[in-house]
């Protein structure tokens, strides 16, 4: 049977070798999340400052000139309340695809597009 000394010991020891493996499991995670970050990192394309704001311009050009205003662009349904006055029960904006589509003209008119060897 071991001694209150040995005892006492033995929990100290393992009291610095759990916080040894807790400060590892830190710098560990640490490490791993910074490794994910440069692999996202990785294949994505360079471009400057100046072609970033060229293409947040392009985008706030675009949306600018979308026409919001079109009531064609919206699907309305409409009911009656209890107070029998007509409300508006659903209001959906439809032609996200147009937007989309004016958006990526806007940001492609910005670039030559490379093509492909098939080769």
């Amino acid at each position: 049977m071991k001694t209150k000394e040995e005892l006492e010991q033995a929990i100290v020891m393992h009291e610095e070798a759990l916080e040894s493996s807790r400060h590892c499991v830190i710098v560990d995670t640490q490490d791993l999340e910074q490794a994910k970050k440069e692999l996202k990192q990785l294949n994505k394309p360079v471009i400057s400052g100046e072609q970033l704001d060229n293409i947040t311009m392009a985008i706030e050009k675009a949306v600018g000139n979308f026409n919001f205003d079109d009531a064609d662009n919206y699907a309305l349904e409409f009911g009656i309340d209890y107070n029998s006055k007509v409300v508006a029960e659903s209001f959906e904006f439809q032609n996200a695809q147009e937007l989309i589509e004016a958006i990526m003209e806007s940001v492609h008119s910005l670039f030559v597009e490379k093509q492909e060897d098939n080769d």
